[in-house]
């Protein structure tokens, strides 16, 4: 109901000047106004008006989107309510395991499933790996805190920082140096 109360008191308002607008000093502002055209050759006027390019525009978008939008749905939904149809019941061949699209009565519901959604397995499968993640990050945290607490009550140093070398790329430098050195010829 405050809904129609806000609606109706402009309404309302404007009732109240109704009279004001109906007199004649208004009526005659409110007329039209003509552009006389050229000379003596007869009634030529053009009317002056406010301009409709932006309706107009709106007008033109607001059908062109229904076209390209609007009208390649609505058959589309015709052809697969008209030929496809909804899907019927039936028994299960043996060793057959159903689709999880299968299991939706409308085909555009079941290319939704099959495309665009994901399975419920596949969302548990998601849920279950989220929760696997969040346990490794939880144990690696109580790992760490277990080293800071040894560090500490031991007087040591940050030692899991170093980082080992590896010796392969430092043999393969040396093996072309060496050669290098073997075609200059000293």
């Amino acid at each position: 109901m405050v809904g129609w109360s806000r609606l109706l008191s402009p309404a309302a308002q404007f009732a109240n000047y109704r009279a004001v607008l109906q007199a004649p000093a208004c009526r005659n502002a409110l007329q039209q106004q003509l552009r006389r055209m050229g000379g003596d050759h007869g009634h030529h006027h053009m009317t002056v008006k406010p301009s409709r390019f932006q309706w107009d525009k709106f007008k033109d978008l607001m059908h062109f989107y229904v076209m390209l939008g609007v009208v390649p749905i609505t058959a589309l939904v015709l052809y697969s309510n008209i030929f496809v149809g909804p899907a019927q019941l039936a028994e299960i061949p043996e060793g057959y395991v159903p689709k999880h699209w299968e299991y939706e009565k409308h085909p555009i519901s079941r290319f939704i499933s099959r495309y665009i959604f994901s399975s419920q397995q596949q969302e548990y499968e998601k849920a279950l790996h989220n929760l696997f993640e969040e346990n490794e990050k939880a144990q690696i945290r109580k790992l760490e805190k277990e080293v800071r607490r040894k560090m500490s009550e031991r007087n040591d140093y940050q030692s899991y920082y170093y980082r080992p070398t590896v010796a392969k790329y430092h043999r393969i430098s040396k093996e072309a140096a060496d050669e290098l050195e073997a075609l200059r010829g000293d």
